[in-house]
């Protein structure tokens, strides 16, 4: 048990370990993950309803969002996005490494009589012959990611943009970071059924890394089967440090808000917006 403990207490290097892929493709996290998704009473994995009807109409004007107009939507989920903007007209293609909230996202399409193109892959991976108009990476996905995926990343968006085209995404600023403490938590069915429907225990270890402005939430799970492990990393940022970093990539940002609703920049917000053009 003690060597257990210090184990659960190890501060790893920042993005050393990777895990992001079992909430997607453990059959029960990733059911767990979907219902988070729909909840209206919670923004942990998507953003509640009336926010997004505001981001859709904020995103719509600005672009000018109509039949035509070619959108890719990585990290789609279950489409609430996708959705609305393929009812607007749009052409749109969903990216997403979850089979079950894909699932989800395709059924809703046919009952809506909607032709999405909805992609199951890990988007680190994704090549097309397309080229879009709009591409969308939305509730601060660019966070989870590590500087070398990020990079990756936003190589794919450059390469796949169509002249004139725009990134738009959202992170967690500085303000939210500075906030953030490190603790430690434990209990017996903790997040009632989340990780497994089998009984378990688990320890959430949360750590903060200053100078990379990084922080970790890392769960350790045991249930009479087995033990598993998730590490959830975030970057948060400044306008500076996500500028150099799409710069990097020959994209230029050219706009910033407080939140993809489009609300104005405001220094103090807990997350904000960018959209930005190839250079």
């Amino acid at each position: 048990m003690y060597k257990k403990l210090v184990a659960i207490n190890e501060r790893p290097s920042p993005f050393s370990i990777y895990t992001a892929d079992t909430l997607w493709t453990d059959p029960h996290i990733a059911q767990q993950m979907l219902k988070t998704h729909l909840d209206q009473s919670t923004d942990r994995a998507s953003r509640r309803l009336p926010f997004i009807e505001a981001s859709l109409g904020w995103l719509q004007r600005r672009f000018n969002i109509g039949p035509g107009t070619r959108i890719a939507d990585f990290g789609c989920g279950p489409g609430l996005y996708a959705t609305r903007l393929a009812q607007l007209g749009a052409e749109v293609t969903g990216i997403d490494f979850s089979a079950n909230s894909l699932r989800y996202a395709k059924e809703t399409a046919v009952s809506h009589n909607l032709a999405i193109d909805y992609i199951h892959t890990n988007y680190l991976s994704f090549q097309s012959d397309k080229r879009f108009d709009l591409i969308l990476l939305i509730f601060c996905d660019f966070c989870a990611l590590s500087p070398t995926q990020r990079q990756q990343l936003l190589s794919i968006f450059r390469e796949h943009l169509a002249d004139g085209g725009a990134v738009v995404l959202d992170v967690h600023s500085l303000v939210d970071f500075a906030r953030f403490e490190e603790s430690v938590s434990y209990g017996r069915h903790q997040f009632g059924n989340f990780w497994t429907d089998e009984d378990y225990f688990a320890f959430t270890k949360q750590f903060k890394y200053e100078a990379e402005q990084v922080t970790l939430d890392k769960y350790t799970i045991f249930t009479p089967t087995r033990t598993l492990e998730i590490f959830n990393w975030l970057q948060y940022f400044d306008q500076a440090s996500l500028a150099a970093e799409f710069a990097a990539n020959g994209l230029t940002i050219t706009d910033w808000h407080a939140n993809v609703a489009g609300e104005p920049f405001d220094p103090q917000s807990h997350t904000f917006a960018a959209i930005a053009q190839p250079t």
